[in-house]
């Protein structure tokens, strides 16, 4: 995985890239905040419990695309969605306000995503190595697996899928990207993560 050198490079990275983009971002984070309020008839904002670097836990902000408390399942939230809240989904901008857990220290601009408790922390052998990392707003795995809730809900059990195809992919795809880890490849994950679906 990174060195001390190259972590301290990329937590460089993550800290001025944030501060250039917050003053165009924290307008948008309002104004969409506002949005899903009115779409949810709940607080636009909110934050769920995720694990973090070595199996630390810690609050991921986001903006909120559903209605209500009771999501699952994939299933589950594709019927909590409003229309305002599918296109927050579609576009990935109910993700902006990670730019304050990246600020923080709790993610990386690039790594893997952070997942609930039950997934990362209950990684062994070999595979805890990826508790070594940074979660990321976007990564190789985030790219690959863009249309990760399409997928799953053509899948006649999606959980399964998800535990038994989906996720132990990423497991491997994040350990390499650890392993392999450069500027520069954060850069072209970066770029790639903001290019459309085709």
């Amino acid at each position: 995985m990174l060195s001390p050198k190259q972590q301290r490079i990329k937590r460089s990275f993550d800290v001025v890239l944030a501060l250039l983009l917050l003053p165009f971002f924290v307008v948008p984070i309002g104004l969409l905040t506002l949005m899903a309020t009115l779409s949810t008839r709940q607080w636009g904002g909110f934050s769920q419990v995720r694990v973090g670097q070595h199996g630390k836990l810690f609050r991921l902000y986001k903006i909120r695309s559903l209605k209500g408390s009771d999501h699952i399942d994939p299933i589950a939230i594709k019927n909590s969605e409003t229309r305002f809240g599918r296109w927050l989904r579609k576009t990935k901008l109910d993700e902006l306000p990670q730019l304050f857990n990246i600020l923080k220290g709790d993610m990386s601009w690039v790594g893997p995503r952070p997942d609930l408790p039950g997934y990362a922390d209950a990684l062994t052998g070999n595979d805890r190595a990826l508790l070594q990392l940074k979660p990321g707003l976007t990564g190789p795995a985030t790219v690959k697996y863009k249309d990760e809730e399409t997928l799953l809900l053509q899948q006649p059990n999606p959980q399964q899928y998800n535990d038994t195809v989906i996720w132990p992919d990423k497991v491997k795809i994040n350990l390499a990207y650890g392993k392999t880890w450069s500027l520069q490849k954060d850069l072209y994950w970066l770029w790639h993560s903001l290019q459309p679906n085709r």
